[in-house]
């Protein structure tokens, strides 16, 4: 595990602040479907570029990700993942993240994406 991978692992893991109810009702947690990976090279942190379908209320989105090295950009085509879908965009290099696409960390500190356990109508909220 890298340094960068062992402080997310700890961050991930540290108690927090108690939230309310009415304050994670805040959060916009959404369900979508992955119709376009694109490689990120250039990224820091991000290895890849998603293109995800949330239906037609919210319609396509983009979220920039780390994926590797547990996920091929093609591995997670057509795959359902959970988003929080009102945050601000972000500006990445030169692209605009408009969606924050959830993982956890492995035991390596490495993202797996988050993900309904069978499929789900694309644009269902996380309740």
């Amino acid at each position: 595990m890298t340094g960068r991978q062992a402080e997310s692992y700890k961050r991930c893991n540290d108690t927090r602040k108690t939230v309310s109810v009415e304050e994670f009702d805040k959060l916009d947690i959404r369900v979508g479907r992955v119709i376009e990976v694109q490689s990120f090279p250039e990224g820091r942190y991000s290895t890849h570029i998603l293109l995800i379908d949330f239906g037609t209320e919210l319609g396509v989105k983009k979220s920039l990700a780390k994926l590797s090295p547990n996920y091929e950009g093609s591995d997670v085509i057509g795959r359902q993942v959970l988003a929080v879908v009102n945050f601000p965009p972000r500006q990445i290099g030169k692209h605009l993240s408009e969606v924050l696409t959830l993982g956890v960390p492995d035991e390596s500190g490495n993202v797996v994406l988050q993900c309904p356990g069978r499929d789900v109508p694309s644009g269902g909220k996380l309740y």
